[in-house]
């Protein structure tokens, strides 16, 4: 139901910038159908990755990983393999809700999602050559951290204990 008001209500303010300004409504429509084809490989792609993983290993094996009694073992595991993959937080969303429905935790997937948003171990040649090593080291070390933070939260709020 939440997913059929905000469409409408998408629908509605798109009718009322159209009325507004009609160049500028199809501009802005331009821009979002580009975006949306820049993304769309990326997004594919991961989406069948993860569709084929979960074919190929059922719920179980998930849960044994990065499911609930997988403890802090999956907290690091989920941080370090969120730490090295560069996907866009466009795509890191739907991943993280078809791993939480193929059995990973919350925490888990907490530590996934903020790690692959804040720490950069792919594109770390980069930030080095711009920001130095220390600092970029630093900055990486105290975003892995604050990604096992965020678990630690998330354990306390939606489970009450940390594993």
């Amino acid at each position: 139901m939440t997913n059929i008001a905000l469409y409408l209500a998408t629908v509605l303010l798109l009718g009322l910038s159209y009325t507004r300004d009609r160049g500028k409504t199809r501009k802005a429509l331009k821009k979002a159908l580009k975006a949306f084809k820049n993304i769309l490989p990326q997004f594919l792609g991961i989406i069948v990755l993860v569709g084929l993983l979960m074919a190929v290993f059922d719920a179980a094996f998930i849960s044994r990983l990065i499911g609930q009694e997988s403890g802090w073992l999956g907290v690091l595991l989920s941080a370090v393999v969120g730490a090295v993959t560069l996907i866009p937080g466009i795509v890191a969303f739907p991943t993280a809700a078809m791993l939480i429905q193929g059995g990973a935790g919350y925490m888990k997937i907490g530590a996934f999602v903020s790690a692959l948003m804040m720490v950069g171990v792919v594109t770390l040649p980069v930030e080095l050559e711009y920001f130095g090593r220390r600092l970029s080291i630093a900055r990486n070390l105290l975003a892995f951290l604050f990604s096992l933070l965020v678990a630690y939260i998330i354990g306390k709020v939606c489970g009450g204990l940390w594993f």
